[in-house]
């Protein structure tokens, strides 16, 4: 079985053209292996309380550690090495963007297409790259082909803005809407899932579950739910907002047909990522909620047609998958070929930048932005009696015991 520090190993053997990711990113990460199992005590290395490990991890994000933030649901930090892929990206592209977007960067979402289907357990072919959970989502609940008096099954605990999306199809197209409530905490799986059974009638057509909600953490028994819905021709549409990256599944383990997610949760990508999966089977009985060509009625692509594509987000995935699998590889059941991401070789390095030179100046540029940025955000906070001191050689800092740590606690999460 791959273990973190074989997986990373490998990666740094295969010499990936990821320029990034053979800097600080990889470093970071073996650093953490080696000081884990410096420790001597036989704990398992990335164990929760590995404090070897996760403190080399938190070097690998630029987050601000004067705050303490308790809720990455509604958007997580990216990694470094992801968010220097994207910002090179977006440069190469605007450098000359007719050529560079949509010749050279544009193409290359089909390798991120084949990661997230690796990822997700499912063909590459049943998914389409969206900005977000909500896109996803949306394109489900707008694309179902519903008729008036047609009723669909929500509960009480699902997202808000699918719950707005619902409505507007409730007063502009005469669907019924059956809420369910569930309460807090659910009593039981079996008591979730004959919640949803007492609501189902002869007119019901779609069942909204999410895969982890957003309020509670409670994971709601999606299989079941396809079980029990499949045999009566009901579509499923499963809001998976919080659970890709967060908890390990593939889509085999919940059958369904149906499924959106958003990328800048818990797999640390960067904002405006996200993907919808349909099964080859549904994927013709969908609309899209941006229209596409009659030619593409059974093309996954067909949810992808928003105009022009912000293609530098499609390598900085390629890389947050990366990070995530290095991060969690021992807990996958097959090893990775080494110099490949799933079944393809990475393919997020910009054309031309193997210049050393050139990106070890950009480099040392881009420190001194960062220590003209702390040392001003430094004397803001002393002045504020925030007393901080350097941490190490890359500009991060920790705060002593004795400092102020503001603490931000915010409630509910955009999808």
């Amino acid at each position: 079985m791959t273990t973190r520090r074989t997986f990373v190993h490998s990666l740094v053997g295969a010499g990936l053209t990821l320029p990034s990711l053979r800097g600080d990113a990889l470093r970071r990460l073996l650093a953490a292996e080696e000081r884990a199992g410096a420790g001597g005590s036989g704990a398992r290395a990335g164990a929760p309380d590995d404090e070897a490990f996760w403190s080399e991890i938190q070097r690998a994000f630029d987050v601000d550690r004067t705050m303490i933030n308790l809720n990455n649901a509604g958007l997580s930090p990216t990694p470094a090495v992801a968010m220097e892929q994207m910002i090179r990206d977006v440069r190469f592209t605007n450098e000359l963007p007719q050529e560079h977007l949509l010749r050279t960067l544009e193409p290359r979402a089909e390798t991120v297409r084949r990661e997230l289907a690796a990822e997700f357990g499912c063909d590459a072919e049943e998914i389409a790259l969206t900005r977000n959970a909500t896109e996803s989502n949306m394109t489900m609940i707008f694309g179902a082909d519903l008729a008036r008096g047609d009723e669909v099954i929500i509960t009480t605990q699902n997202y808000p803005r699918m719950l707005s999306a619902w409505h507007q199809r409730e007063r502009r197209d005469g669907l019924v809407l059956k809420p369910v409530k569930i309460p807090t905490p659910v009593p039981s799986d079996d008591a979730y899932v004959q919640a949803i059974a007492s609501a189902i009638t002869p007119r019901t057509r779609v069942i909204e579950v999410m895969h982890l909600c957003w309020m509670t953490g409670y994971v709601p028994p999606v299989r079941r739910i396809v079980d029990l819905a499949r045999p009566k021709g009901i579509k499923v549409f499963v809001d998976g907002a919080q659970a890709f990256g967060h908890i390990p599944f593939k889509r085999d383990e919940l059958d369904c047909d149906y499924y959106g997610t958003s990328l800048h949760k818990w797999m640390h990508a960067p904002v405006g990522t996200g993907f919808l999966y349909v099964s080859r089977s549904e994927i013709p009985k969908l609309w899209a909620l941006f229209a596409g060509e009659p030619t593409q009625d059974a093309d996954i692509r067909k949810f992808e047609q928003i105009g022009t594509h912000p293609a530098a987000n499609h390598n900085a995935v390629a890389a947050a998958i990366m990070f995530h699998r290095g991060m969690g590889a021992e807990d996958r059941a097959t090893a990775l070929p080494a110099g490949q991401v799933g079944d393809a070789p990475v393919e997020v390095q910009r054309p031309g930048e193997d210049d050393h030179a050139d990106r070890a100046g950009r480099q040392r540029r881009d420190r001194r932005r960062i220590h003209r940025r702390d040392g001003s955000r430094q004397a803001r906070r002393l002045a504020h009696g925030a007393a901080q001191d350097r941490d190490d050689a890359d500009g991060q800092r920790r705060i002593r015991r004795s400092a102020r740590v503001t603490i931000r606690v915010y409630d509910g999460g955009r999808n």
